[in-house]
Parts: C-alpha cells; structure tokens; sequence
C-alpha cells in the first residue's frame, strides 16, 4: 500500500541519517555506502507504481551498445572525465566536483553513444542539443566535449576558470566574450536551463514542421538538458514543466541528477515532494533509474528518443554526488571542492596515475565514435542535398535563417507606410500594426505573450499559434506563455540560443520583474530577443501603485547590452521595432503606452523613424539663440513640445528613446544633439530619473516621479504628480 511504502521510505531515511551522523559512517566503508543507498530510495524503487520504475539486471560489461562501444570502455572514459574534473578544479582551487563526479557515465553514455552531433561541424544544423542546467558543473561539459574531439584542447581543460580561458566558470553560450564550441546555452541560474532546453525544443518542432517534407526529413534532433535539486526546487522549473507538456514537447528530455544533496545541506532538510508523481501530473513520462548503471542510462535514453507520444521526457538518475572521492561522496560536502583534499589519493584509486590523464584507448574510442557520427552526418547532407533540389523556396528561406539574414532599416522603413497622420494613438495600439509589417519582413520574427495579447496588442495576424491542440500547430508564429513570465524568458532564451528564429514576449511593464533574470542572461549571452512592456507608467491610472512602473524603465537602463526603447509616438514606435528586428548583439526592451500619446506629424518621419535608430535627435529645433534644452522619452515627449512652444524661440527639444543607443553615438553627433555650451538643461519622465542627470548634469533640472503612484484615473495620477505641460512649463520658468 501506499502507506507502507510511505513508512518504508522514512525509514529508510531514518536509518541513512543515523548511519550519516554515527561514528561510524566512514566514507567509503559497506556501512556509509549502505547509508547512501537506503536514503537515495533504492531499494523501494520497484515498490513505487507512481514512478513508473524500468530497472533492468546490471548489463555485462561488455554489453555492445549502439555506436559499438563497449561498457566497459565507457566506463572507463567516465573515470577519467572524473579525473579531468578533479585535476582541473583542483589546480583552479575553484570551481564544483560533485555534479561532474556524480554524472560521468551519463556523460559517456550521451557522448559516445546517444547524442547525434558532428564534432567537426558543431554548428551542423540537426545536431541534439545539450544544456548543462547545472552550469556550475561546468567542468562535465569541457571533459566531454574535450574527449570527444572539439576544438577545445587540453591546455584549455587545464586553463579552467582562468581569465580569457575557452572554460569559464559556467558554460558562456558562443559570442564577444567567448567562442566554446559545444556550449548550447548560457548557464548558472538554477532553473533556468532546462527551460531554456524547453525554448529550444520549440524551435525544434517548429524547424521540423516548417523544413520536413513527406519525401525528405531534414529536422529530427532532440534537446537534452541536465539538472538538479537546485533547478527543480526554483519556481521556473513548475512554469517551464507546465508549457512543455502542454505543448507536446516530446522531443525534450530532461536528466535529473537525483543525488539527495543540495548545497547546504541533504535534500531531504528542504524538500519532501515526489518529483516523479509531480512530473507525471504535469503530463511527463517518467522514468527512474541508477544513474551509474551505463546500460539503462542507454536503453532508457533510446526509448525516448523514440517515443512520440506528445510527452516531455524526465529521467531521474539516481547518483552518488561527488563518487570517486570517497570521504565526501553522497554528502553535501561533495558539491563543491571539499573533495580537493582527497584528490591525489581517489585518483589512483580510480586507475589514474597522471595528471589529467585521458588514455589513448579513450581517445581512440571517441575516435570511433567520430566516425560514425560522421557517417550518419555524410547521410544527412545526402538528404539535405536532394531536399534542396526539390524544395528551392524552404531550403533559400532556410539558409537565410541559418545566416542570420534580415532586411536592413532603410529596407524594412520603406515598407512600413506612416502609421498615424494626425491622430494620437497609444504605443501599444501602433505597435500591433507595426509588428505585423516587421513579421512580413522578418518572417523568422516570432511574437508571444503571458496571457495579455489582448492587452499588449502583439497578435501576429497571419501568423497562426504555436504549440498542440485547439487552432495551434508547431509553424505558429504566436506564443501563448500562459501566466508564466519567468518562463517566457528562459524559453524566448531557448529560441534564440537554438539561432535560427528571433523571439519576442509581452508583458505589463510592472511584471517584467518576474523574468528580470532570464532578461540578464539574454543581454549576457548577446541574445537578439525582444521584450514588449507594456502600461509603461503612472498613466496606468486606476489599477494603482501595484501596476504603475515608476522604478522600471530605470532599472532595465542598468542593465548593460540591454537597449531600452521608450517611443514617443507612432513614428518613433516604428523605428524601435525596426531596431529591435535588425539588431544582432543583444536584446531590445520596447516600452509603451497604455494611453493615448499625440503624434508629431509636424516633423516628417523620417526623421522620427531615424531618429531613434540613432536613440536620441533634436525634435523641435530651436529658432533664435540656443537658450534652453528640453529631454523627455516616451509620454512625457508631448508635454516637452507644447513647453517649448510656450517658452519662445530659444528652446530645443530632445527625444531621447533609447539612452544607450545614443550614448554609442559619435561625439560630433552627441555634441551636435546637446551641445555643451548650453548648460541650461530639463528633462522630464513619468518615472525615477537618476539616468537623466547624465545629461542635464549637475546644475540641471530633472521633472521625474519618485514615490510609488496612486489609483485614480490617469490624467488625474500624472497632474498630481507634476507630469503635465504646465507643470513642465513653470518648473522652467522658474529654472531660467
């Protein structure tokens, strides 16, 4: 029954934490191990129907696997990834041993066995995907990928956590900074990879419905992703888990490291639940296993690969952190380099008797494996050939994508005709016009939601929705995120970390702090996502101070490689979508308006739209001596130009849309915009201001709200708080 295994499970735990904290649970002794074994549950696996448990007798050892590999000789290659990790952190006197100890024959079953990837060619378009969502194990990734031949040469291994190594602390996802090849994902987060493995399992579906023909499939990899408790326990894991199976995505297989340990302490002192009845709930096929058994690893793998049966796929390793150093193994104490100590003696335990040592039958192995990996490559491209040949149209849309490729601004601005003339409309309201001209433009744009297309009016109208069931298919160009921001980040991360679609995501301003995180790892990772925040301030109005983002905007403009747009009108709206579609180093935020905003037709826009591609121009010039400097962003531009107007012929106005493209700018432009001989300087923004003092400078003047707002209609929260043209208007006069 359900109760007797619930009380053969405590006391099994009773009896590992006496044995653990008895004088005598030596590490290394039957009794410790014994201890081990009782608290990881294996013994009750087969009890437990919940988890659905396939546990196989232990292969032979020289079992033939797939690639032609023996055990034994996998197992061998994980003993010495153990000791590439040892040797590595030791000499860096830093980093994390328990995750690459306590994974190693997963590592060899994924590298030498199941994962389909080119080494030589490790941009090859249909390779699986792995995400270390660990990423403080990062020194798993760099043995494996070293063993098994990419360019990442043991001098790097050696190099671990060193400045300007190729083997940095966590795993960098390729750009400015680095170029590791093999690195799918930037991690370290916790939680946050095996979403992003989520996003690129997306991208995947939608690469295999969009290529794949009946004659000719050219897409047919999975993602692979490895996790912890840490990443389970964060909250993205739950709104990630969710989307995926809901989703159907059965090509995402998710390796839980179940060792029991967490940082601090046992597992078991902050957590309780069964991850295996909780996965299932969610719509996962589940599967439990020793994670040292190389067979079942294997086998286990193999079935879900082959299983389409729209269910996202956990396997629950049960591991020894930290295995191979005795005096710390299964302990908390093996996360991070308490096992330094132990190292020398553990290694010849192991067989290991150099210092980072990979044997030539190691590398010959892999060598093999090399082979057939290139073999099944050479087929592919035969394939990919004759695709081509049938289907010029796909295979030119394609390498496009493949390249990166989109229509410059001044392409993309011929063809987005003026949006509003005369009439003022709200940012927001521009921008669901706007995005679907940048979609036909830009057909790998992709737009989604947390449950507020209504409301953030981003709807790709021609686009479809992605995912299973209902109106959905996997071409859909629109995302439905759910409730799930956090999420909706790291699977936007998945999408462009997969590289060939360029994803954007909408939200209330207010609530992008939910997905502040994943935003830090885009701007990181030099990811080319788009964020669309909008209800951008105190004009929110009668929701109140809980949905009035005063501190916002400021906190997204410290983010560095994070452009930050905030459009004043129509016009300028236009000119930061086009910046967001044509940008390629990092992530664009597009800040706007819940209400209305008047429409500067006044000047042509062409100057508007280029303008802010540059992030800040003169608006209004003035037309007698330059007396005045008036900057505003976004709402409060309007109240700048009826200033000016009042204040005389000596007043210039500056939209500043995005401070950090305009910061970028040349000195004559920036000198040309404000030039330093008028000090007289005011800028006004519905929100905390601290940015604007760069320009305006200390003797400046800066109109901006600093408190929390209040409910009541707009107009009435922005005249209480002084964000009107007359309040603008008199703070001038009385500056002057």
């Amino acid at each position: 029954s359900i109760m007797r295994q619930t009380v053969g499970l405590l006391a099994c735990v009773a009896s590992a934490s006496a044995f653990l904290s008895g004088p005598a649970a030596v590490p290394g002794t039957t009794r410790f191990n014994s201890a081990i074994n009782a608290r990881a549950g294996l013994g009750l696996r087969v009890q437990r129907p919940a988890v659905a448990l396939r546990k196989n007798a232990a292969a032979s050892l020289n079992m033939q696997t797939a690639t032609g590999v023996d055990t034994a000789a996998l197992a061998k290659a994980a003993n010495e990834a153990r000791g590439l990790a040892m040797d590595s952190i030791a000499a860096a006197k830093s980093g994390h041993l328990g995750l690459p100890l306590g994974c190693a024959e997963i590592g060899a079953v994924l590298y030498a066995d199941f994962m389909q990837y080119n080494a030589k060619d490790p941009q090859w378009l249909n390779r699986d995907r792995f995400v270390l969502s660990g990423g403080h194990g990062s020194m798993f990734l760099y043995s494996w990928l070293h063993m098994s031949g990419y360019d990442l040469p043991m001098s790097e291994v050696k190099n671990f956590r060193q400045h300007h190594s190729a083997t940095p602390g966590h795993p960098e996802f390729p750009n400015s900074e680095h170029n590791t090849p093999g690195i799918e994902a930037t991690t370290g987060p916790l939680g946050q990879g095996i979403v992003n493995a989520a996003g690129i399992a997306c991208a995947q579906k939608m690469e295999q419905a969009q290529f794949n023909t009946k004659d000719h499939t050219v897409f047919d990899s999975v993602v692979i992703s490895l996790c912890g408790d840490g990443c389970l326990q964060e909250g993205i894991s739950h709104e990630g888990a969710s989307f995926a199976a809901h989703e159907g995505l059965d090509n995402l297989i998710i390796v839980y490291d179940s060792n029991d340990v967490t940082l601090d302490k046992m597992a078991e002192y902050t957590q309780s639940e069964d991850t295996a009845a909780r996965y299932e709930a969610y719509g996962w096929e589940v599967v439990t296993l020793d994670g040292h058994d190389i067979a079942t690893v294997k086998s286990t793998l193999d079935k879900f690969r082959a299983s389409k049966n729209g269910k996202p796929k956990l396997m629950i390793a049960k591991t020894i952190i930290g295995k191979g150093i005795d005096e710390v193994a299964g302990t908390n104490a093996a996360h991070g380099e308490a096992g330094v100590a132990y190292v020398a003696e553990n290694k010849k335990r192991l067989g290991l008797t150099e210092p980072w040592q990979v044997t030539p039958e190691t590398y010959k192995m892999f060598e093999g494996v090399q082979a057939k990996n290139e073999g099944v490559y050479s087929k592919w491209k035969e394939t990919y050939a004759a695709w081509k040949g049938a289907n010029a149209d796909k295979a030119a849309l394609l390498e496009k994508f493949q390249k990166k490729e989109v229509m410059t601004a001044e392409e993309m601005f011929a063809k987005i005709p003026e949006i509003s003339k005369d009439k003022g409309v709200a940012t927001r309201e521009s921008g669901s016009t706007i995005i679907n001209y940048i979609s036909d433009c830009v057909p790998q744009f992709l737009s989604g939601s947390a449950d507020l297309h209504g409301s953030n009016k981003n709807y790709i109208k021609t686009g479809g929705n992605f995912g299973r069931g209902f109106d959905k298919t996997y071409t859909g160009k629109n995302f439905y995120f759910g409730i799930r921001e956090h999420s909706m980040g790291a699977i936007m991360n998945g999408i462009a970390f997969h590289g060939l679609y360029r994803p954007s995501g909408a939200t209330f301003l207010v609530f992008v702090d939910y997905m502040r995180a994943t935003i830090r790892v885009a701007a990181l990772a030099e990811l080319p996502t788009t964020y669309i925040l909008t209800h951008d301030s105190i004009g929110v109005g009668e929701d109140g101070p809980t949905h009035q983002p005063v501190e916002t905007v400021t906190s997204l403009r410290t983010f560095p490689n994070l452009d930050v747009m905030r459009p004043a009108d129509a016009e300028e709206t236009v000119g930061a979508y086009v910046h967001s579609a044509t940008r390629k180093d990092g992530p664009t935020a597009l800040i706007l308006t819940r209400q209305n905003v008047a429409e500067n037709s006044q000047v042509p826009k062409e100057v508007r739209r280029n303008g802010t591609l540059k992030g800040g121009y003169i608006l209004h010039k003035e037309k007698g001596d330059l007396k005045l400097i008036i900057m505003a962003a976004g709402s409060e531009v309007e109240h700048a130009m009826v200033a000016a107007k009042e204040l005389g012929d000596g007043v210039r106005v500056v939209s500043m849309p995005c401070m950090d493209v305009y910061n970028k700018q040349s000195a004559a432009y920036k000198e040309e915009v404000l030039p330093k001989a008028c000090t007289k300087r005011v800028a006004m923004e519905a929100g905390v201001g601290a940015y604007w003092y760069q320009y305006v400078g200390l003797d400046g003047k800066v109109i901006s709200v600093e408190r929390f707002g209040f409910s009541a209609p707009g107009n009435i929260v922005f005249k209480e708080l002084g964000m009107t043209a007359d309040n603008l208007i008199k703070e001038c006069k009385a500056y002057m």
